[in-house]
Formats: structure tokens, C-alpha cells, sequence
């Protein structure tokens, strides 16, 4: 019965911490402190967004590539899930098997950018997530059919 015990407390103090982890500073495990803005340009009007990246090599990519400029993308609607577009440039991937939720910003085959407004499971690389906007505003945001999107670096 001791083992249990001790068991039972190992896994309660993991449990403390990874709680610990995912609230501090009201940020998830696996975010950095970098922000960047997305001005998005839909049938819905012009909205500007604000992301925090991932805390991984191809947000640190994607950050260096917005360094040197805004990355201006011309996007399309997939699946009724994601508007996605080509990026400039490969970005190196950390694909693992996820689902996204509303307002994830993704990586796909390394050189196309993703903004979801719902839900997909598939093998991706997290690169940040948009914030303050709910999954319904972010779907009218992002309107029915082509967008234009300007990431930068949050001055």
C-alpha cells in the first residue's frame, strides 16, 4: 500500500507543477513572449490581430524571417477550417500530432501558414496563437473566401 501512496503524491506534485506551468503569467506551456500583429484584409473589412508565438525552432524562424519586414500573404479558404497561404520561404518544421483549436496559427509541410477558426487533428508544428478574439469573431474576421494577411513583429 506504500507504493500507491508514494505514487499518489508523485503524481499530485506533477500535477501541481504542470498547472503551475500553464498558468504563469497567463500564458500556455510552450508560448515565448513574442508578439506579432496580423492585419487581415477580408470581405468582412480590415482587422489587425495579436499573436503570441510558440516557444520552438520554426516560430524563432518565423520571427527572424518578420525581422527583416511584414510577410504579406495572400490566403485561401481549406475545408471550411484554416485559411492557409505560401510563405516566402521554408520554415524548419517540429511537426507532432495535434488538434488545432480556434486561433492557432500553424506551420504546414514547412512552407505554408495556417490560421484556424476551427478544429483539424493532424501532424503540424505549432507557431503561435491569436489572442482576445473568440472562435465566432475570428471566423467573421477571417469572412468567407480569399484574405490578405500581413504578419509583422508587435512593436
Amino acid at each position: 500500500m506504500r507504493i500507491g501512496k508514494k505514487l499518489f503524491c508523485v503524481f499530485l506534485v506533477l500535477l501541481c507543477i504542470t498547472a503551475a506551468c500553464a498558468t504563469e503569467s497567463g500564458k500556455t506551456e510552450g508560448d515565448s513572449d513574442m508578439k506579432i500583429t496580423i492585419n487581415i484584409t477580408s470581405g468582412s473589412g480590415n482587422h489587425t490581430l495579436t499573436a503570441t508565438l510558440a516557444d520552438n525552432s520554426s516560430a524563432k524562424a518565423f520571427a527572424e524571417l518578420l525581422s527583416k519586414g511584414p510577410v504579406t500573404v495572400d490566403m485561401q479558404d481549406y475545408g471550411n477550417f484554416e485559411k492557409v497561404g505560401d510563405l516566402p520561404s521554408s520554415l524548419p518544421r517540429n511537426d507532432t500530432s495535434i488538434t488545432t483549436e480556434p486561433g492557432d496559427i500553424i506551420l504546414y509541410q514547412g512552407n505554408k501558414i495556417t490560421i484556424y477558426y476551427n478544429t483539424n487533428s493532424w501532424s503540424f508544428t505549432r507557431l503561435g496563437k491569436v489572442e482576445g478574439v473568440t472562435p465566432a469573431e475570428l471566423k467573421k474576421i477571417l469572412g468567407k473566401g480569399n484574405v490578405t494577411a500581413v504578419f509583422e513583429l508587435a512593436k
